[in-house]
């Protein structure tokens, strides 16, 4: 059979490796100069490949249509991907929150790996490849028309898979133009939103995250609420990033996932627990030995071993206690409400930032519209999709790689005819 991919990303790769192993002829189409453009950036340019844990809690990170996912990802584990990489000589590490990283801390190693495998697979493979259209006859797929080096060719096929990506990270080559070719052969694509993407904040807010810009906290417990009914949307613990434009981190991309559809119509709450390790009373009484470690100090000097530097004096003043006063002088009270604020640090979010900021698409081509078992079209016979561009999305750690490696595989897999 004859295998046409277009896109040469994560989840493209891996549908004709898989299409590949069946001896199919398999040729890849990708737009840029080198397959894997995306993959290099990920995880800070450490690849986060997937995540250590089961299969079955694999769906509880996927906020965007994870039902539709329980076929491909028992077809295609966490374990199937590390064992292609290790096969091709790359040994992996598991991190922090089951993130499983390269042990070379390099992306570039983890697409040499998959490189390896689609040569020895004599997967053809054509860069500087403009697909627009996709060809069929009385609703099957026939082939691709593309733009290559200024001619217009037209490759013929059986069977071809749409793994172009999202529109997030466009530098890469994500630019949406998949949906496009989708919609051409009469499918159907939900609004596209940018997901896992830092979240801003307005006015008082807005100079709180600006005095703290480039705070990192590391260990803190996150909810997000709907400052409609006070609704607790998302929860994490994790590390917390303050920008110039409000917040970030792998907590909040997290949460942007949840957040997305909500915060266009209202604001949210996001309430940090500073020190989560600790309940109210043990708070209560670490501070109280702080104090008494203090006894003659003014307020504004008795917080450096509980808060960051540039993270005190919004404390002091959201706490309503005279930066002044002895620690001698504050009434039980007044600590008693720095605890609650210590506990309940809250901002108001207003907004998702764009796509140029976004590690991937919330929305794609309706999953209604393909078979979960297979990856095909229920329009089109012999066209499949993978990878991102499917409305199906994740929070951080690993989990939208391996919806990609695992769309990828089963639609490189499944066979048409």
């Amino acid at each position: 059979m004859k295998v046409v991919i277009i896109g040469g990303g994560p989840a493209g790769m891996l549908s004709a490796i898989s299409a590949g192993t069946n001896k199919n002829d398999v040729t890849i189409l990708e737009k840029m100069n080198m397959l894997g453009r995306k993959l290099l950036i990920t995880g800070k340019g450490r690849c986060n490949i997937t995540s250590s844990i089961s299969i079955d809690e694999f769906i509880k990170n996927v906020p965007g249509n994870g039902k539709f996912l329980y076929s491909c990802l028992n077809n295609f584990t966490n374990e199937d991907i590390l064992n292609i990489l290790k096969e091709e000589g790359l040994q992996t590490k598991v991190e922090r929150g089951n993130r499983v990283f390269p042990i070379t801390d390099k992306s570039q190693d983890v697409l040499q790996a998959l490189l390896n495998r689609l040569k020895k697979l004599k997967v053809k493979i054509e860069v500087g490849a403009n697909v627009k259209e996709i060809l069929t006859e009385q609703d099957i797929v026939s082939g691709v028309k593309y733009i290559q080096g200024g001619k217009e060719k037209i490759l013929k096929a059986d069977k071809v898979i749409l793994a172009t990506g999202g529109k997030s990270y466009s530098a890469t080559g994500s630019t949406g133009d998949g949906y496009e070719l989708a919609k051409k052969v009469g499918h159907t694509v939900t609004e596209i939103k940018p997901s896992l993407v830092p979240i801003s904040t307005k006015g008082k807010d807005l100079e709180i995250c600006r005095r703290m810009q480039g705070l990192s906290l590391k260990n803190v417990a996150i909810k997000i609420k709907d400052a409609k009914n006070n609704k607790i949307i998302y929860e994490d613990f994790g590390e917390l990033l303050f920008t110039h434009f409000g917040v970030s981190g792998p907590t909040v991309l997290s949460a942007s996932s949840y957040a997305v559809d909500i915060i266009r119509k209202r604001p949210l709450r996001l309430v940090i627990d500073l020190k989560p390790a600790l309940d109210e009373k043990q708070l209560d009484a670490r501070i109280l030995r702080d104090f008494e470690a203090n006894i003659n100090r003014k307020f504004m000097n008795s917080l450096d071993k509980l808060f960051p530097k540039s993270l005190i004096p919004v404390i002091i003043e959201r706490s309503g206690i005279d930066a002044q006063c002895r620690v001698n002088e504050i009434t039980r009270d007044k600590r008693q409400g720095l605890v609650k604020l210590i506990k309940n640090f809250d901002l108001t979010l207003t907004g998702l930032r764009g796509f140029n900021e976004a590690i991937i698409t919330h929305g794609g081509v309706d999953v209604k519209e393909i078979d979960s078992s297979t990856m095909e079209s229920k329009l089109i016979k012999g066209l499949y999709f993978a990878g991102e561009m499917i409305d199906v999305d994740a929070v951080t750690g690993g989990f939208n790689l391996q919806v990609a490696w695992s769309t990828g595989y089963l639609a490189g897999i499944s066979q048409n005819i």
